[in-house]
């Protein structure tokens, strides 16, 4: 049994505290046992206490209650707790509290306030909270300190940075401690804390200065600092590879291994003072450590080799600076370069060139490069006080032009050439030489055609190459109008002479001759078109073919015309019509001139190609049969005589064709024609009914001429068909039709119409037509 009770009671006793529930019902002898004191007790099952309880004294009792059954004695546990009450007031574990602080310290505890309360601690009653109350002397500033509320660690503020223990050197800080967590109705107790301030070591050391490349051994030490203060520990940060520096437990910085000032000149380290469990008690202090320079690096320069032109004419010139660079200390007698010419490749003639010692300008001290090698190369060495290195410089001596172009001779020819050679023939190939490099400007040479070629006869061609020029012929001669020519040819350079000028010796004369030869004629066109009237009176000269021949008159004749309906002039080359022509026989001739040389057999030729031109010299005519058709009557619906015509002139006086009745009152009243196209028309009844019999229908079929040329026709037949669409009546035969059945008819008389009459009517017996309608109508050729 568990049973909770206050301290301190102030009440009546005995206390009863609790009524013990585990009893059985029937029990005897009840006894309460391990309590020496004897503050506890049983009646009628009460546990009961004769005094009041302190926790700090005794926090917890444990009982032993016994009693008898009636079998055997039996007994339990009664656990007696004391509950806290806040009866003790927290008091400082030292009365006399001392401390002391060094000057730099951060704002980290440098020392701690203890206290205790004996009240209980899992309580607010020992929850304990801590107070500066005051700061005694309160110079330079009365907020020099601060206490921690919770663990009474004492620190610096920031206006702590003006700490100085010869203004102030100890300090006394009025502090309090309270319980119940600092709440106004807490016990609180009050004490003095004194506070030494004392001076520390703890500065940046003195630079160090050290020489690159220093022998060892290592490490080697190079300086010190020191926390005067609590124990420290030491570290090291900065730019600088790692374990370069090193820092030892008792604040000794060492160097590790060679420093190269080319790499970095300084270091900038930052010494951290830590306390034991990491936290950083004061602000890093700075060592700079210098590198000293020692001539440990070789002149270099920027490139392994030069490359420069100078004029072969140059005379004492500057024609390239070389400059090396030493990676040593500048203001050091160690990047003091010096240079130096070793070498010269071709090494004749000697003294050509020479490098100034300090400034590297290397300069042509020879009065002229003329007559040099093309190219030389240089080597240049660059020195400090021990070390060196070298370079090459290719000096490229440039040709300059100081040499004319120079034929071998003053004449050429005479040369010969036939006046019939081709454009394109080469007369000659001459060349004049150049003492400049070969190939570079100064060599090359231009030529020019300075007199005798005013009519750009000749054309020169130059090969680049070999400088060898060729006199080409670019025009047909003619020796007839001139058979000899005087040429004459200079040659210069496209670059300026930079030294004397051209003289007679880059001119030369080339002298050709023409070669008379027989040539043939030459007509003045290659094609001739003509054109003339049909039915054109014939004689009439339609053409004159025109030749020349600069050796004889030529002849002409004909060659092509298989009719003989033309004729040309022997000696005059007209041509003429020998008989009318005829479009609509043949619109086109195509015929060969020849004209031959007098002399020779030498000839030339030309086509003639003859137009006709049309002239309305023909009439419309119908064409096809129409002996046989035949119109119903009654009429029947579309039933109509589809009539062709055709006009053999051309489109332009035959084009469209134009049906017209004759202009009589019955004609027009029983008949109608309807066009189709430009040359078909469409002919039928224009009344219901007709009686049958053979009719003539004058019309006219005129062409689109003006004025037009007009043929007159007279037809067809009307008859009474069945219902079949038969013709019940043989049809006879019309007079007069102008188209080539009747033209025959007429020749060969009677057979003639009863051949005719044959075929109607075998027509009508054997023909078993359907009904006409517009789908069974005659087709119209359209």
């Amino acid at each position: 049994v568990k049973i909770g009770v206050p301290e301190n009671y102030d009440g009546i006793f005995p206390w009863y505290l609790a009524k013990l529930h585990s009893l059985p019902v029937n029990y005897s002898d009840l006894v309460v046992t391990g309590d020496d004191e004897g503050i506890f007790g049983v009646d009628a099952q009460f546990l009961y206490a004769l005094k009041p309880l302190d926790r700090e004294k005794q926090p917890s009792y444990s009982l032993q209650v016994s009693f008898r059954t009636s079998v055997h004695r039996q007994s339990f546990t009664v656990e007696v707790c004391v509950i806290d009450k806040n009866d003790n007031v927290p008091v400082f574990i030292e009365e006399s509290m001392r401390g002391s602080v060094q000057l730099g310290l951060l704002k980290i505890p440098f020392m701690q306030v203890e206290a205790l309360d004996r009240d209980d601690r899992n309580t607010a009653h020992a929850e304990l909270r801590f107070n500066l109350m005051e700061q005694t002397p309160r110079i330079p500033s009365s907020q020099m300190f601060f206490i921690d509320s919770i663990t009474g660690e004492v620190s610096l503020t920031e206006e702590s940075s003006t700490l100085d223990p010869e203004m102030c050197g100890r300090y006394k800080l009025a502090v309090m401690v309270k319980d119940m967590g600092g709440k106004a109705n807490a016990f609180f107790t009050t004490g003095i804390v004194t506070v030494e301030v004392n001076g520390n070591t703890w500065a940046s050391p003195d630079p160090v200065r050290l020489q690159e490349n220093l022998p060892g051994p290592y490490p080697i030490p190079i300086s010190q600092v020191k926390w005067s203060g609590s124990q420290a520990e030491y570290s090291l940060e900065g730019e600088f590879p790692e374990m370069l520096f090193t820092i030892s437990r008792e604040g000794v910085i060492y160097l590790n291994a060679p420093l190269d000032r080319e790499t970095q000149d300084q270091f900038q380290i930052s010494i951290v003072v830590e306390r034991p469990d990491g936290r950083e008690i004061a602000k890093p202090v700075e060592l700079r450590v210098m590198v000293g320079d020692a001539n440990d690096n070789r002149p270099t320069f920027p490139q392994a080799q030069y490359h420069t032109v100078v004029k072969e004419l140059a005379a004492r010139t500057e024609i390239l600076t070389v400059q090396a660079a030493d990676n040593d200390d500048p203001k050091t007698d160690n990047v003091r370069i010096f240079y130096r010419l070793i070498g010269q490749i071709p090494e004749s003639p000697r003294a050509l060139f020479r490098v100034d010692r300090d400034s590297g300008v290397i300069s042509v001290q020879a009065d002229s490069m003329e007559g040099t090698a093309p190219q030389y190369t240089l080597t240049i060495t660059a020195e400090d006080a021990k070390l060196n290195s070298s370079c090459t410089v290719v000096v490229t001596v440039q040709d300059e032009n100081n040499n004319p172009p120079v034929f071998s001779q003053h004449e050429y020819g005479p040369f010969h050439i036939p006046e019939d050679a081709p454009a394109g023939t080469t007369v000659t190939a001459v060349q004049a030489g150049d003492a400049d490099v070969r190939g570079g400007d100064s060599w090359q040479v231009d030529y020019r055609l300075e007199s005798g070629n005013e009519e750009e006869v000749f054309t020169l061609v130059t090969d680049k190459q070999t400088n060898e020029v060729s006199l080409v012929l670019s025009k047909v001669l003619d020796f007839e109008r001139e058979s000899e020519y005087i040429l004459v040819l200079s040659a210069q350079n496209p670059v300026a002479l930079v030294r004397g000028r051209y003289g007679p010796a880059s001119t030369a004369t080339v002298s050709i001759y023409v070669d008379d030869v027989n040539e043939g004629p030459i007509l003045s066109q290659s094609h001739y078109e003509v054109t003339v009237r049909e039915g054109e009176e014939p004689g009439r000269v339609i053409a004159t073919i025109r030749g020349y021949d600069p050796d004889s008159h030529p002849i002409y004749s004909l060659q092509g015309d298989t009719k003989k309906y033309f004729s040309i002039g022997k000696y005059s080359g007209e041509l003429k019509t020998v008989q009318a022509l005829d479009r609509e026989e043949n619109s086109t001739y195509t015929m060969e001139v020849i004209a031959v040389d007098g002399n020779s057999s030498l000839s030339a030729s030309t086509l003639v190609t003859v137009q006709i031109l049309d002239v309305n010299d023909n009439s419309p005519v119908l064409v096809g049969d129409y002996s046989w058709k035949y119109l119903c009557t009654p009429r029947w619906e579309d039933q109509a005589l589809v009539l062709a015509s055709r006009d053999s002139d051309g489109p332009q006086h035959g084009g469209r064709l134009n049906f017209s009745l004759r202009s009589d009152v019955t004609v027009r009243r029983n008949w109608k024609l309807t066009p189709i196209n430009d040359t078909h028309t469409n002919l039928s009844l224009n009344i219901p009914y007709l009686a049958p019999e053979v009719y003539t229908v004058p019309f006219t079929i005129s062409d689109s001429s003006s004025p037009p040329r007009s043929t007159f026709i007279n037809l067809p037949t009307v008859c009474p068909c069945n219902v079949r669409g038969n013709c019940k009546m043989a049809a006879k035969q019309l007079q007069g039709m102008p188209t080539i059945q009747s033209a025959v008819g007429i020749l060969l008389g009677t057979f003639a119409v009863i051949s005719i009459l044959i075929v109607v009517f075998v027509r009508l017996s054997y023909q078993n037509p359907e009904r006409p309608s517009k789908s069974n109508q005659e087709r119209v050729p359209l």
